[in-house]
């Protein structure tokens, strides 16, 4: 049947310092799974839901610091508003950062923990997506990650090109995932930003491991050890895992 886009999963040094961040950041509350995981949610909300992609942070001893195959972008409703947004943020802890942007509209910046993200200037596209606009993946053929991710999770191709592809859940809520044509340094480390997906009710998990591995992704061993998600790569390499489906 598919699966659902849930969180953008982030390892952090300091969950909960990192995760007040985002909460303020976004507008949304805070709630914990349990020690070392903070989780960054619509208030009121109730997970999943296609509406928005949560955010989880998950402590771990020493994230390494390398350039990110995957950001966030923040969507804003006007100039003045896109303005606020960059100000409050920097109060937040967060600041400027140049990953070769040069001059553009959106304004790009890094969170206390150096995870870099972007603010645009505000866009017809984005006016109902809820705070985050878009979670981009950098990749070397968006054609090829749309079509990957398209039958994995079962999203709305919306608009492919050999530069950027754009889904959106077929609900036509939340976020945008793009996928945006760079040219990325070879992964040799796990990735501290990943997705997470999540079966529906009644779905077999491994059923859904076995059809993501047919549609081209590969097993990924990142030190899981033995836990209840299942840790897959896609065809450029990114990790993402696979979680139990809810009963």
């Amino acid at each position: 049947m598919g699966l659902r886009l849930v969180q953008v999963n982030v390892k952090a040094r300091d969950d909960a310092a990192l995760g007040r961040f985002w909460a303020q950041a976004l507008g949304w509350g805070l709630s914990s799974e349990g020690p070392g995981v903070t989780n960054v949610e619509p208030v009121g909300f109730s997970w999943p839901d296609p509406a928005a992609v949560c955010v989880d942070l998950v402590a771990v001893p020493d994230p390494e610091t390398v350039r990110y195959r995957l950001h966030l972008d923040l969507a804003t409703t006007s100039e003045a508003h896109q303005a606020e947004l960059v100000a409050r943020l920097k109060e937040l802890g967060a600041r400027p950062a140049d990953v070769g942007q040069g001059d553009v509209p959106w304004t790009v910046l890094a969170d206390p923990e150096g995870n870099v993200f972007c603010v645009l200037e505000p866009r017809e596209i984005y006016r109902d997506t809820g705070p985050i606009a878009a979670v981009v993946v950098d990749c070397a053929d968006p054609r090829a990650m749309a079509r990957f991710w398209g039958e994995a999770a079962a999203w709305t191709v919306h608009e492919v090109t050999d530069d950027h592809a754009r889904l959106r859940s077929p609900q036509g809520v939340g976020p945008y995932l793009e996928f945006l044509r760079t040219t990325p340094g070879e992964k040799t480390v796990w990735n501290r930003i990943h997705l997470d997906l999540l079966p529906y009710r009644g779905d077999d998990q491994a059923a859904e491991v076995a059809r993501l591995r047919a549609l081209g992704a590969t097993p990924a061993d990142v030190g899981q050890g033995d836990v209840p998600w299942i840790v897959l790569a896609d065809p450029e390499g990114n990790d993402f895992c696979v979680l139990a489906a809810p009963r």
